[in-house]
């Protein structure tokens, strides 16, 4: 695992979908300002935790994706169907 290439990928796509850069939102009364809330990836040694989730090893295939995924250069394929214009 190339966990320079990973970082790299991570700033990279953060800055594709406006990382720090407020959207509106539409609300009952007007429209809001509102950043977006980050997913956050935590790596160790053994492996990896996706926002709140479970301890993910890096043996488990769904991991071993996932990371494939980011040090393509793309968002996790996993995450398509939640956040469909990236996180």
């Amino acid at each position: 695992i190339d966990f320079d290439l990973i970082l790299e990928n991570i700033k990279d796509l953060n800055s594709l979908v406006g990382e720090g850069i407020s959207q509106i939102e539409h609300t009952p009364r007007g429209a809001r300002l509102r950043r977006p809330e980050p997913l956050p990836l935590t790596l160790y040694q053994n492996g990896i935790v996706v926002g709140h989730g479970a301890f993910r090893p890096y043996q488990h295939p769904a991991t071993r994706q996932c990371l494939q995924d980011i040090m393509d250069g793309y968002f996790p394929s996993e995450l398509q169907p939640r956040y469909p214009d990236g996180v």
